[in-house]
């Protein structure tokens, strides 16, 4: 086995309605998401044991969720799910915690390494995965399985990170425990967030007074975008790429 670079994308959910729920408690989703020119390096070499070792780079200056890695973390979880082994370095630009489906990116590119392609079995390990594995621009619905794939768009976008962490789980947690409220702006999360890290707030009111334009919450958050190209202090332009080639 030879040592392999691979490329994470991140995705930008531009739209998410929660739509149900199953009966084992997974959330059904109706989103619109993008890959991003933001992206993890992942080098994937050969096993010192089995499945593999994961070692984590913090190149994201300290924004976002610590990593802890271990047997739990996603990108061990896709070696596990494909069968494989290897030892992984992530290089994280993507910021954990963030909105931006870091993890869930880094796990799609270990099973397009793989060679592994069955998106229900990817979405079981992360609502994300699935549509990392296709990128482009999709139509995301069911638990985050079904990835429709849409007409690329080239978009720019402004991207502003709190130095908080919004944990996934925890944010939909407090969607059922808010009854399931509506957002007025796209994402149905985004009112739970703001409920559960009410930080956020004061950070949307940032980026918005500095481009004059109302954000929108990415995903579960913590990130805040608008659409343009707004650089400036803590603001990061992103631009969208086409569907992710095969590995």
């Amino acid at each position: 086995m030879t040592t392999e670079v691979l490329v994470a994308p991140a995705k930008l959910t531009l739209s998410l309605r929660m739509v149900g729920l199953r009966n084992d408690g997974y959330h059904l989703i109706d989103a619109e998401m993008v890959a991003l020119d933001l992206a993890d390096e992942l080098v994937v070499g050969p096993s010192t044991g089995d499945p593999g070792m994961l070692s984590v780079e913090d190149h994201t200056g300290g924004v976002g969720l610590t990593v802890p890695g271990g047997p739990n973390d996603l990108v061990m979880r896709a070696l596990r799910l494909a069968g494989r082994t290897a030892d992984v370095v992530v290089r994280k630009v993507v910021p954990a915690g963030a909105g931006l489906g870091g993890g869930s990116a880094d796990a799609a590119a270990v099973l397009r390494w793989a060679g592994f392609t069955d998106l229900v079995a990817a979405a079981g390990i992360g609502a994300d995965v699935a549509f990392c594995m296709v990128g482009g621009r999709a139509r995301v619905t069911g638990i985050g399985e079904i990835v429709e794939p849409l007409p690329f768009e080239e978009r720019v976008f402004t991207l502003l990170t709190p130095p908080v962490g919004c944990p996934t789980p925890a944010v939909y947690r407090r969607w059922d425990e808010l009854g399931g409220p509506i957002g007025d702006h796209g994402n149905d999360l985004e009112p739970a967030a703001v409920d559960l890290v009410p930080e956020l707030a004061r950070w949307r009111d940032v980026l918005g007074d500095a481009t004059g334009r109302r954000p929108r919450l990415a995903g579960s958050g913590s990130t805040w975008f608008v659409e343009g190209e707004y650089p400036g202090d803590g603001r990061r332009v992103v631009r969208t790429i086409p569907p992710t080639a095969p590995a």
